[in-house]
């Protein structure tokens, strides 16, 4: 139960911070990515924010004995990029600048029925399931189902 509670606890800061600093708004996100336009710079102070309460909480973290909720710390052991990471994170990419959402604020705009989001939304769900079809009938390459 306590993980459900700390789940949904750190979901709803989430969310709260995406409210707040405006990036539930594809708008924002998409004048970050006009470099030749209206420039918006306030993705960049999300992103620095981020990667300092981040970098900040993991030194806290890992000074301690073990995490709050958890029998042990999952920290990511892989460093390499593969073609699995690299495609993914292209398509991701592409996504995110093309429509200015990603799965956090367009879960967070879809539930306040905004209808760009929604449609995100269902396309977003659409590419979840082919993948897990792609998986589970093994259409890929070992390496790439396993990596």
């Amino acid at each position: 139960m306590t993980r459900q509670i700390s789940a949904f606890a750190a979901g709803l800061l989430f969310g709260c911070g995406l409210l707040v600093s405006g990036m539930a708004d594809s708008a924002r996100v998409l004048g970050f990515l006009d470099l030749f336009g209206i420039w918006d710079p306030t993705l960049a102070f999300v992103m620095g924010g981020g990667l300092t309460v981040t970098f900040l909480g993991y030194q806290w973290c890992l000074r301690r004995s073990g995490p709050l909720c958890a029998v042990h710390y999952q920290i990511p052991q892989r460093h390499d990029v593969d073609a699995r990471l690299f495609v993914g994170a292209s398509l991701f990419g592409i996504g995110w600048g093309l429509v200015g959402y990603c799965p956090g604020p367009a879960l967070l705009a879809g539930a306040a029925g905004l209808g760009t989001a929604l449609w995100f939304c269902l396309a977003m769900g659409a590419g979840i399931l082919c993948w897990r079809l792609l998986e589970r009938n093994s259409w890929l390459p070992a390496k790439a189902v396993k990596g």
